[in-house]
């Protein structure tokens, strides 16, 4: 299992000269896995250059785990050129929802006034999943989702593949309303997705003194991201969904204050676009 970062921004795809260095595209993330399958999770506008890097080395079938629908997780599908494609075999999965189907929710978006064509109208085969709260297969890999805090539906996705693990906790805030030392383990948001994971993706978009004027947003500051880490025991840890008001300097100086923390993380580096994570047991140790 290979993983590549295509966007690393959260709320608002951010370009310029400020964010050079991490990007400015919103979350996506594909994931090569052993047998040829395709996994990618999210679909922000980082998923623009997935779908052209894929001419000529692009799968029948795709999966694509939106973990919510919000829209720096989404605006980029209707530009993702193997949905034009009709011999594309999609599959689309997302949290449920008891009012509206994950198709319905995803054609406000696309369609018209705010997309010119309608999700039921674009050539390649979708189909449409409710993310299942447990474990399932997609090629070689045992995918496992489970609802997560953040506002409006959204899961949690953990990728296993011989013996390797991806944890991907994107727009989660687990430390809301608690002191997560405080909590037992199985009591904390996220964790069991987590829980041990070669690589933890992990939402970090607050410093500690931005945090308190955000509380109940849905995201994690500098400490809460250590600590969660640190609980849940990873190996390494990406920091991810960066916030469009902070350019690649203070991004590092979060970086540092995450490592200052001191969670018991062997390796702690900020997600960035073009960041390659090799997940293959060959990796391991």
């Amino acid at each position: 299992m290979r993983a590549r970062i295509w966007g690393s921004r959260g709320s608002l795809a951010t370009p310029g000269p400020d964010t050079v260095r991490y990007g400015g595209n919103t979350a996506c993330i594909e994931v090569a896995l052993s047998d040829g399958s395709l996994v990618i999770l999210d679909a922000g506008t980082g998923i623009r250059g997935l779908g052209v890097s894929l001419d000529g080395r692009r799968p029948t079938r795709i999966d694509i785990l939106l973990t919510h629908l919000h829209l720096d997780h989404l605006e980029g599908l209707g530009f993702f050129t193997p949905l034009w494609d009709p011999g594309t075999d999609l599959h689309i999965w997302g949290p449920t929802s008891p009012v509206q189907s994950l198709s319905e929710r995803i054609a406000t978006v696309l369609s018209p006034p705010l997309f010119p064509v309608h999700l039921t109208d674009v050539p390649s085969s979708v189909t449409f999943h409710d993310a299942p709260q447990g474990e399932w297969a997609i090629g070689s890999a045992t995918i496992t989702s489970q609802p997560i805090i953040h506002a409006g539906p959204t899961v949690g996705y953990r990728i296993e593949e011989q013996g390797r693990t991806l944890a991907y906790l994107t727009d989660h805030e687990p430390a809301l309303g608690s002191d997560l030392r405080s909590v037992s383990p199985e009591w904390i948001s996220g964790f069991a997705v987590a829980s041990r994971a070669d690589v933890l993706v992990h939402d970090c978009q607050y410093t500690e003194q931005e945090y308190p004027s955000r509380v109940g947003w849905g995201h994690s500051s500098t400490e809460h991201v250590a600590t969660f880490a640190g609980l849940a025991g990873v190996e390494r840890l990406v920091l991810f969904h960066h916030d469009p008001m902070h350019g690649d300097d203070q991004l590092e100086s979060m970086l540092r204050r995450v490592r200052d923390l001191g969670p018991d993380v062997g390796n702690v580096a900020l997600a960035r676009e073009g960041m390659e994570l090799d997940l293959s047991p060959s990796a391991a140790g």
